[in-house]
């Protein structure tokens, strides 16, 4: 009976995730919120079914009752988590709330199978951390301060950095953390946002090329504390940033060569000073010849993807703790092989829709700084998703950083719902936008015609002329 439901579960999760991941890119069919609303609907309804059917195969597969304690939690929090964003936000943008919880079902999938044990600790982390991150839409479209604070962002995430530099704990042979009161922190990761913010206050200010020559000093100097602090992965996210955001906010391709040219230069620098990128290198260009040393991760990744097929083995019939680090580094490979190729591929296809949201926002802000937030924060996230999943298929060298909200670490997970959440709020300052773009019109054809306005219309100008003067 197992095997029956093992077997027959493969094909259905499949299905329904494909349907989700369609849902995802029907969405840009439309412009407006409210007619979208039937997609989100079906979205919902999907995400629910496939985090249901993995979790009885789960139940079924392990015959223990906690589990099933354990999925009640889960449906009740991410329940929760889009009804209150609806009531909190009614005019915030449904399909990067609903993917979040979507990659979050996922991750708990996932996470239980490999380890109970840190699947619970993920989900707390992941309880507080959405209680922690649900106001920053508030934040973000209230303060309007946030564009002035440049040095204080810069001197923010060098401190930061740099406490992590002197006084952080080495793991894996990178300093990437410290701990304070027993709780470890990964400072990188909350930096990066930082970060993203300091270059988007600059650059928003001025485009010339004191500024740029300036914020390369600064940015150059938080990719050299963590390259001094070996943790390369991060650095490499941070330099791309900083290259991407100069190219967007500039319109110059000198800029984009130039950090193109470097990072080649960088990239041959680092294979020559350390040696552990060199084992990396290797271990990309031919694992197999160091299969019991430094190939040992990625031929076990491979092995494991390609054991999975386009269905996969099934939840707890394949082997993925054969892989070091499964639930941080190589978790997109584990998701491979018990759950499929053709899964994977909609989870890939499901983070690209949020990055095709991110810009579309970007695209439609006014605003340069909000604008340039929206698009640091959208390449910060496809990049990290990038590294993850091309590190463990051998399309580039490993880097060490996770898959976002998919990977168990409580950094990671906090700072990827924190990205998300500021999305949010620019997106309901896009919205405040058009609204006041919508009023503008019409008091242009009022003008025009010489109609009177009425009440409505008059408040929602006073409105306008006070948000003007802020």
């Amino acid at each position: 009976m197992e095997l029956y439901i093992t077997e027959l579960s493969k094909y259905i999760i499949t299905f329904f995730i494909a349907l989700y991941t369609l849902e995802c890119f029907l969405v840009f069919r439309f412009q407006e919120e409210e007619r979208r609303k039937g997609i989100y609907i079906r979205q919902n309804f999907l995400m629910f079914l496939v985090h249901f059917s993995c979790f009885l195969v789960i139940c079924f597969e392990t015959g223990k009752m906690e589990y099933l304690l354990f999925y009640i939690l889960q449906q009740i929090l991410l329940f929760a988590a889009i009804m209150l964003f609806r009531m909190i936000y009614p005019r915030g943008n449904r399909l990067i709330i609903n993917n979040m919880c979507m990659l979050l079902s996922i991750g708990f999938v996932i996470l239980s199978r490999l380890s109970y044990e840190r699947a619970i600790k993920q989900f707390f982390i992941v309880t507080v951390s959405l209680i922690m991150s649900m106001m920053i839409p508030y934040f973000i479209h209230k303060l309007k301060f946030l564009k002035s604070l440049t040095w204080v962002y810069a001197g923010v995430g060098i401190a930061a950095l740099g406490v992590v530099l002197i006084l952080g704990s080495v793991t894996y042979g990178s300093k990437i953390s410290y701990s304070i009161g027993g709780v470890t922190f990964q400072p990188s990761e909350f930096v990066k946002i930082i970060f993203v913010f300091f270059l988007a206050s600059a650059l928003s200010e001025s485009h010339d090329f004191i500024r740029v020559a300036v914020t390369a000093v600064l940015a150059g100097v938080h990719v050299l504390i963590l390259v001094a602090s070996k943790d390369l992965g991060s650095a490499l996210i941070f330099f791309i940033v900083y290259v991407m955001m100069v190219f967007i906010a500039t319109g110059q391709w000198v800029y984009l060569f130039i950090g193109v040219a470097g990072g080649s230069a960088a990239a041959v620098a680092a294979y020559q000073l350390f040696s552990h990128v060199q084992v990396r290198v290797q271990a990309w260009k031919d694992p197999f010849s160091c299969i019991d040393a430094a190939g040992f991760q990625i031929t076990q990744s491979l092995f494991g993807i390609s054991s999975g097929g386009w269905f996969g083995l099934g939840l707890f019939r394949g082997n993925p703790t054969a892989i070091p680090l499964v639930e941080a580094d190589f978790v997109f490979s584990a998701v491979a092989e018990e759950l499929g190729i053709i899964f994977s591929m909609c989870l890939i296809l499901i983070c690209l829709s949020c990055f095709i949201m991110f810009m579309n926002i970007a695209i439609k802000l006014q605003n340069e700084f909000y604008r340039l937030i929206a698009f640091g924060i959208g390449i910060t996230y496809i990049f990290q998703v990038f590294l993850t999943i091309g590190g463990g298929t051998k399309f580039i060298p490993m880097t060490g950083v996770t898959l976002p909200f998919i990977s168990y670490g409580g950094s990671s997970i906090l700072t990827s719902l924190i990205m998300f959440f500021i999305i949010e709020g620019l997106y309901i300052i896009r919205q405040d936008e058009g609204d006041r773009r919508a009023r503008k019109k019409k008091k242009q054809r009022r003008i025009k015609y010489k109609t009177e306005p009425d009440e409505e219309a008059e408040e929602d100008e006073a409105g306008e002329d006070e948000e003007e003067e802020e």
